[in-house]
């Protein structure tokens, strides 16, 4: 592709000597050559930019999937959490030792008392915490599905957060 432009005229300085126009306080000449004066009052700080912002509205569909995810990811934190802690408490004897206190103290002359070595196996453990994390999963969703909406209506009214951006150079 060619240019077919056909070249502009350049405006001509009042002075008429072919120069480009050079403001006397902005240049001065050193040696036939123009050097530029730094400008007086210039830091050497670099500048932050930054930006005001306002969050007018909340998607609620958006606040439920992420929020979804993350109570997922809480939920499968937490049985992992009590399963290291459970496994960890069973190799240091805690349950047999408190069991057997446990059961001494309940325990009748014919010998049956309490088992807390059954109550607290690791199976049960796991199932309880599954399902309390199930529910933290439900409840944490709709929460926040529903904190979405509150928060849509009230930034309807007040105009919403406002935040300050800044970016550092």
């Amino acid at each position: 592709m060619t240019d077919t432009r056909q070249p502009q005229p350049q405006p001509q300085p009042q002075g008429g000597q072919g120069q480009p126009y050079q403001p006397p306080q902005a240049y001065r000449t050193g040696g036939g050559q123009a050097v530029r004066k730094p400008r007086t009052g210039a830091g050497t700080v670099p500048r932050t930019r930054k930006a005001r912002l306002r969050v007018a509205r909340a998607d609620p569909w958006s606040v439920m999937k992420v929020s979804f995810l993350l109570s997922i990811a809480l939920g499968i934190c937490t049985v992992v959490a009590v399963s290291v802690l459970w496994m960890v408490m069973n190799a240091m004897g805690v349950f047999s030792t408190v069991g057997s206190t446990i059961s001494e103290a309940t325990g009748s002359g014919d010998g049956g008392g309490f088992d807390l070595q059954s109550f607290l196996s690791l199976p049960r453990v796991l199932l309880f915490t599954s399902v309390i994390a199930v529910i933290d999963v439900v409840l944490a969703t709709a929460l926040a599905t529903l904190g979405a909406f509150i928060y849509n209506l009230s930034a309807g009214f007040v105009g919403g957060v406002e935040l300050t951006l800044a970016e550092d150079e």
